[in-house]
């Protein structure tokens, strides 16, 4: 998953981290992974916190996903990994996260519910999210959304 996450964010990362000058071209690939690993803990965190349904709203929403608490969360957190791992100016990090993540976390969406597309699915995605600090009580959660989508 992480991988395909990656490459998904390579794709949205032109005019917010590539062509950005407020992050050096030797920094581009590690703040693209650290955009993958914001995107993933804050999907884990909200998870683990018991706001499973704020995830899966995320998932169920055709519209537009950036109102959404789950991106709202990790746009925060990875702006405060921009500003703290990557020396960037509050701004700049804003400009970064609000550019990147709500767009990564649209087409990852749209990805996820087009039958076509295999890169995702959001029983993968769960299962991604829930598994090591969950243990059986993931499988208890995965059964439950597995329900909810008649899988």
């Amino acid at each position: 998953m992480l991988e395909n996450l990656i490459n998904l964010i390579e794709q949205h990362a032109g005019n917010a981290v590539i062509n950005n000058p407020a992050v050096p071209n030797e920094q581009n690939n590690a703040v693209i992974g650290e955009a993958g690993n914001s995107i993933i803990n804050g999907l884990k965190n909200m998870v683990s916190q018991g706001n499973m349904q704020d995830v899966l709203n995320l998932f169920h929403n055709s519209g537009n996903v950036a109102a959404n608490p789950a991106v709202q969360n990790i746009s925060g957190n990875f702006v405060q990994s921009l500003m703290t791992k990557f020396g960037l100016n509050q701004n700049d990090a804003n400009g970064v996260a609000s550019n990147l993540i709500p767009n990564v976390l649209q087409s990852l969406v749209n990805k996820t519910n087009d039958p076509n597309d295999n890169s995702f699915n959001l029983q993968g995605i769960i299962s991604h999210l829930t598994s090591g600090s969950a243990g059986e009580a993931g499988g208890g959660i995965l059964d439950k959304i597995k329900g909810l989508f008649g899988g």
